[in-house]
């Protein structure tokens, strides 16, 4: 029990450190509101109708297509670090990997995936 002392302390200490953020910004923080800062849009345009038809996702597509490959990359760190232990073995384990997802983003390109029109 004694090995979960210092994770609960650390944990505890950072709940303490973010509320008293939140609480310290809420007390010292600024408030102006204006008629201009409480319109429904940063433009200041308000709208005059519904919005029609769909909206096209190519962003979030994309981020999402990012996020995976930064995700992978994240897999290359351990490796390097243990790049002289595995040797030759790593290396070839390495250049499978980039392989595969140097096929999935020739796919993802070919289809279309990182085009914003």
């Amino acid at each position: 029990m004694s090995e979960y002392f210092f994770i609960s302390l650390f944990a505890v200490v950072a709940l303490v450190v973010i509320g008293a953020l939140l609480v310290l910004s809420t007390i010292l923080g600024p408030r102006n509101p204006s008629p201009q800062k409480l319109i429904p849009y940063e433009c200041g345009i308000i709208p005059q109708e519904e919005a029609k038809g769909r909206f096209p996702v190519r962003f979030a597509t994309i981020a999402m297509f990012f996020i995976i490959f930064d995700v992978e990359v994240v897999f290359m760190y351990p490796w390097a670090v243990a790049l002289d232990q595995l040797r030759l073995f790593g290396l070839i384990e390495m250049v499978v990997f980039i392989a595969i997802l140097g096929v999935a983003y020739v796919y993802i390109w070919g289809r279309g995936g990182l085009e914003w029109d």
